[in-house]
Parts: structure tokens; C-alpha cells; sequence
């Protein structure tokens, strides 16, 4: 569910500097047609750039970004047991709720690490349209986002877009050969799928990568 903006042509900063972070102007999301075939051919350009190894490549440096900015952040608090992951949510307000939603459910999943919203932001999330769906990625300054796009939020459960996408924040990749129950399926069990809760093994994954709170800088 992700496209990077950018190619990733240059090195990663070292931090997520808040001043860095592309606006996006606020607007509604538009009236979306649900002809069948527009709707097929958006299944399949969303399903194409899943695969993708343009698409893991942008998860893989989204994920590395936002360590860097945490650990970064940890220096000044070392010995804390859990670490917090600090989102904005201002360029993404038609899903506010459904961003709400998924920190809810990450939040209550995980243990090890927490998301919240606040100023100086590790990431934040966009939204607008891009043929391509909802991905996980950076602008290849170090900064992290996830772009939330209208249609394929209209078409899939939106919750589940989203906590997916915020899935890549924690460090999982892809499975789109999973079941519905696997959260990291993303569309592979196709649009009738409900589910925006990690499952098990993806909730004991991310309690391993941010074990005692601490993740390493790359």
C-alpha cells in the first residue's frame, strides 16, 4: 500500500527535523466514483506496487529513518524501560479517526514501545491521491511519512489501511501471501478483509525489535 514520492537517491538523515516536513494542504476527500472497472484497475495497480521491490526498499528506509530519529531522542533518556514514537497528525485530518483508531490498537498490542502524538514529530502522516494506494516512506532527507490515499481508503477498510501502513513505523514488512488475520497481509486477502489488528506473531516481532525500549542507530 505504498509509493515513495521521491527515489531514494540520497542518504538518510540522521534525525526527523520537524522544520522538514513537506506541508500538505488540508482538503476533503473527494466524491470517488465506484464504477467496477475503475475499481479493478485500481485493485491491480495497488496489489503491482505492493510486490514491489521499489516498495520494500521504501518500507526498509522509512523503518531506518525513524529509529534514527528515536535513538537520537533516547540519548537524553537512556534508561527508559519503553520508548515513545511521536507521530503529527495535522496534514492527514480527514483520517484523524482512523489514525486514532490504529494507535489505539498498536498501543494496546505492544508493550515495548508507544506511539503518541505530539510536536517534534519521529513521522507524519499525509493524504491525497495516488494511483498507486497508501505506502509507507521518506523524502530522502530523512524524512519519514505515511501517505494515506483516498480511493484505496474508500475501497479497503480504512482502519486497517492505516494501522498497516503504521505497521512499517514498527519495523514489520510485507506479507500480501497472508491470511486476512495477518495485519501485514495488507490487500492480499482483498477488499473484504476487516481485520486492523496485529496478530501474534506480528505483535511478539515488534516487542522483539524495540526490546527494552532501545533501538540502535544504523
Amino acid at each position: 500500500m505504498r509509493h515513495p514520492r521521491t527515489l531514494l537517491t540520497t542518504a538518510l538523515g540522521l534525525g526527523l527535523a520537524a522544520a522538514t516536513l513537506g506541508a500538505v494542504p488540508a482538503t476533503a476527500a473527494p466524491s470517488v466514483s465506484h464504477d467496477t472497472h475503475d475499481m479493478h484497475v485500481s485493485y491491480n495497480s495497488y496489489i503491482s506496487y505492493e510486490k514491489s521491490k521499489e516498495n520494500a526498499a521504501a518500507n526498509k528506509a522509512f523503518f531506518d529513518a525513524v529509529k534514527k530519529s528515536v535513538a537520537e531522542k533516547r540519548a537524553a533518556n537512556p534508561g527508559a524501560l519503553a520508548v515513545t514514537v511521536v507521530y503529527s497528525a495535522a496534514n492527514a485530518p480527514t483520517f484523524r479517526t482512523q489514525i486514532a483508531r490504529s494507535t489505539q490498537i498498536w498501543n494496546s498490542s505492544v508493550t515495548n514501545v508507544k506511539l503518541q502524538e505530539g510536536s517534534n514529530p519521529d513521522f507524519v502522516y499525509r493524504e491525497g491521491n495516488d494511483p498507486r494506494g497508501s505506502y509507507a516512506s521518506t523524502d530522502g532527507h530523512g524524512s519519514g511519512y505515511i501517505f494515506l490515499d483516498y480511493r484505496q481508503n474508500q475501497q479497503y477498510n480504512s482502519t486497517r489501511v492505516t494501522s498497516h501502513e503504521t505497521g512499517h513505523v514498527l519495523g514489520l514488512p510485507d506479507h500480501y501471501s497472508g491470511p486476512c488475520s495477518e495485519l501485514m497481509s495488507g490487500g492480499g486477502p482483498g477488499t473484504s478483509c476487516q481485520n486492523a489488528t496485529p496478530d501474534q506473531r506480528e505483535r511478539s516481532r515488534v516487542n522483539q525489535l524495540w526490546q527494552n525500549g532501545f533501538v540502535p542507530a544504523s
